[in-house]
């Protein structure tokens, strides 16, 4: 005997609306997964790019300081540049010595010239930090350890600035000045960030002044376009 299968209607229903939902979320997990492909792709060629042109920028740097023959210690990776205290001050002082002055007298339009002669580069320049830092040798006199971080934050800084503040009255292409002083930034830094030679600090190394190109980075939302 035949069995009679009576359909109902309203299951029926249910069962298409599941089904269109269950397209519908599938369709947009698709949509979702072929955008973030797309941005993290644009994001990685981005990122490579940006390294490309610090290092074709740095490379530049490089050249012209060794042409120039300055004795400063520059890194050919990312083109940071060390200056000892010893090239710039007297001891404990942020004024800029005699000697100091000659050797940014050369090197600031060095600097300036270079990076900013590459208009790629520029938009991508988020930074160009001057960072002052100190050994952690104490001071003179009775202060407690709050108070000798502070002291050498303040000197940290101070030389920072004379550093930064002396650059910008050299000789570079007066074309560039507002672009410098769009990116230009001067930290301190006491001295959290000490340099050390087999375990221990070497207090020449760490008393100094560095200077940084730092590029903008990207991140996952500004590059799936919510920022």
């Amino acid at each position: 005997m035949a069995k009679i299968i009576k359909k109902n209607k309203e299951a029926e229903a249910g069962n298409i609306f599941w089904c269109t939902m269950s397209d519908m979320m599938l369709g947009l997990a698709v949509v979702f997964i072929t955008l973030f492909v797309v941005a993290m792709t644009g994001f990685s060629n981005e990122e490579v790019s940006k390294k490309e042109l610090k290092l074709t920028v740095t490379k530049k740097l490089v050249a012209a300081v060794q042409k120039k023959g300055l004795k400063v210690e520059i890194d050919q990776n990312n083109g940071d540049i060390k200056l000892t205290d010893v090239d710039l001050f007297e001891v404990n002082s942020w004024v800029l010595t005699p000697n100091g002055k000659k050797l940014l007298d050369e090197l600031g339009p060095i600097y300036i010239n270079t990076i900013f002669a590459e208009p790629e580069y520029v938009k991508a320049l988020e930074q160009v930090l001057v960072e002052g830092h100190t050994d952690s040798q104490t001071f003179a006199g009775n202060y407690t350890k709050n108070e000798q971080f502070l002291k050498n934050m303040e000197l940290s800084l101070k030389r920072a600035h004379a550093v930064a503040d002396y650059m910008l009255r050299t000789k570079y292409d007066p074309k560039y000045a507002d672009a410098v002083t769009k990116v230009l930034i001067v930290d301190g830094k006491s001295y959290n960030e000490p340099v050390l030679v087999n375990g221990k600090e070497d207090y020449g190394k760490s008393r100094r002044v560095v200077l940084k190109m730092k590029t903008e980075e990207m991140n996952i939302a500004k590059a799936l376009g919510f920022e």
